[in-house]
């Protein structure tokens, strides 16, 4: 381990307290939540700090909008009430481990001098201990600060492994400790992983050797990469080696895809065929930071040789069939930016496809890719997109983000409903971003009503509604009428809401419109209600569909 560092500190603080302290420190200024009387004290806190307490619809919705901050801000916080506020976060904490998104979870719970002989307290199941296993599951690391003794080095402990590991973590802090004493028995400790030094020359030597032999090399630039803040030693690595890269859909954006050795998404099948070939046909294939999921492999469509890959993540380092042990991401990265490579100039790769204008054919009934193209025209460098599960997500592989980390879709965990309350997370993590937020009908259904916090709290979303008479993509799987959901008025929701504007959308020229009135409009939030045919599917599903065939009919 790498020698721990010690800051003095004043000895008394109060739990509560001493916790909002730690996460200003760490950069967060918005807490996202809904109150509950065993977590109501410690919200009265929060509202008499800096920090700004947002108050959501509903709890999940505060989950993905603590997501989406911590995907751009680097820690974002969800506070909750006991179980039925707890329980209702498992899935949004389960998609924040599965995509390593670095989420605090607070909690409240029964005092601990409600505790003694086992009370049936409204809101408990089975035993004071349920909600802590549960998360205890989905979690890097988990705490209940029923000691005021241990009470302060459990948080920083927690708080560690969210910013070291990039795992969301849970702090329970039972309701009547809140405004309860505690000190440090000994100075903060803040202990941070070493690696094994050797293990690491060896590895980037293995590595080094397998890329100057290589006749193609190419770097797949993954999800972790944003994570773990490793943005500038990948462009230190395309400077000096002119080696093209790609990203997978979960980590798009890593890099603004304006970048000269940018190629395009690989995620199998599901990519346009010359990114395919390019990458499936490298004898040098750099995978840095992607997670190995179905998604990523284009339900595994993708045709990827172990033999003829250097692999780094934070659970492992490998170069072809050899493993390295104890070789730190962050370090391996960091080493293959320093090492001396041949200069690559003049390499012949695949380009992204520059949007072309988008000129309305009036009265022409509207189809997805047709719409894409549309979106792909207006998003600029002030334009985050957030994309649901889906053909939103499906179809937004093709648009062409010219910023980094301004795309954010679960590409992994493929949660339906993330979308529109991220917007709120990520509007609150940077004001200068305005969100263009892509969903489809069912999922605008589950999490649709967080509307109602972006218009209270003055947000300016562009929400545009793909609305399909329900789960299109399932349909081409199995249909039936599990599939359909009803058939909402979106672009009527600003009248029910007395805030925003709403269009509703057929044609071409009238999506034209649309979208042209919502750039304009900045006095709240825009939705379009974007109809689709309901068997119409994006140029991206279309070659997932074609790539499985393929599959198949070998």
């Amino acid at each position: 381990m790498r020698s721990p560092s010690t800051q003095s500190m004043d000895p008394t603080h109060r739990i509560g307290e001493y916790l909002i302290e730690r996460l200003q420190a760490h950069g967060v200024e918005h807490v996202f939540g809904v109150p509950g009387d065993y977590v109501l004290g410690f919200m009265d806190l929060l509202t008499k700090s800096s920090l700004q307490l947002i108050n959501t619809c509903d709890e999940q919705g505060a989950g993905f909008a603590a997501d989406a901050y911590a995907r751009l801000r680097g820690l974002g916080v969800v506070c909750i009430t006991y179980c039925v506020g707890g329980l209702k976060i498992a899935n949004t904490t389960a998609q924040a481990y599965a995509e390593r998104s670095p989420v605090v979870v607070i909690s409240g719970s029964p005092g601990a001098g409600e505790r003694a002989r086992n009370p049936l307290l409204h809101h408990t199941v089975r035993t004071f201990e349920t909600q802590l296993r549960v998360f205890e599951q989905i979690t890097g690391a988990s705490t209940v600060l029923l000691d005021p003794g241990t009470a302060l080095a459990e948080i920083d402990r927690v708080l560690n492994v969210a910013l070291r590991q990039k795992l969301p973590v849970y702090i329970e802090i039972p309701r009547d400790l809140y405004n309860s004493p505690a000190s440090h028995a000994h100075p903060r400790v803040t202990v941070s992983p070493e690696g094994d030094p050797e293990a690491l020359r060896e590895a980037l030597a293995e590595a080094a050797e397998k890329i100057r032999a290589a006749r193609q090399p190419v770097i797949l630039a993954g999800e972790q990469l944003h994570r773990f803040a490793l943005q500038k030693p990948l462009l230190a690595l395309l400077a000096r080696s002119g080696i093209p890269f790609a990203t997978t859909l979960l980590s798009k954006s890593v890099l603004e895809e304006d970048h000269p050795s940018y190629i395009g998404v690989y995620s199998g099948g599901i990519s346009r065929s010359e990114v395919v070939r390019y990458v499936e046909e490298s004898d040098c294939l750099l995978m840095l930071g992607s997670l190995m999921t179905d998604i990523n492999l284009g339900i595994y469509t993708a045709n990827l040789s172990q033999r003829r890959t250097v692999y780094a993540d934070s659970e492992r380092v490998a170069v072809g069939y050899h493993r390295y042990e104890n070789v730190l991401f962050e370090d391996f990265v960091r080493g293959l930016a320093a090492l001396d490579l041949p200069q690559r100039s003049g390499v012949t790769h695949p380009r992204p496809e520059t949007p072309s204008p988008f000129v309305p054919e009036p009265g022409r009934p509207l189809t997805v890719a047709r719409l894409f193209q549309c979106l792909n025209a207006c998003v600029d460098k002030q334009t985050v997109v957030l994309a649901d599960p889906g053909d939103a997500m499906l179809g937004s592989m093709d648009l062409l983000i010219d910023s980094e980390a301004q795309f954010l879709a679960p590409a992994y965990y493929t949660s339906l409903g993330f979308a529109v309350p991220g917007a709120l997370g990520a509007q609150f993590a940077n004001t200068n971003l305005r969100p263009l937020v892509l969903v489809g009908d069912g999922a605008f259904q589950m999490t649709g009503m967080e509307l109602a916090t972006i218009a209270r709290y003055g947000l300016d979303p562009i929400v545009v509604v793909l609305n399909n008479r329900g789960y299109g993509t399932e349909r081409p799987m199995l249909d039936g009428s599990f599939n359909d959901v009803l058939n909402w008025h979106y672009s009527r929701l600003p009248d029910f809401l007395g805030a925003g504007i709403g269009f509703d959308v057929h044609t071409e020229d009238e999506l034209e419109y649309a979208l042209g009135a919502a750039i304009a409009y900045r006095d709240g939030f825009s939705i379009l209600d974007v109809h689709l045919d309901p068997s119409d599917r994006s140029p991206a599903l279309d070659r997932l569909t074609e790539a499985l065939g393929r599959r198949v009919r070998v």
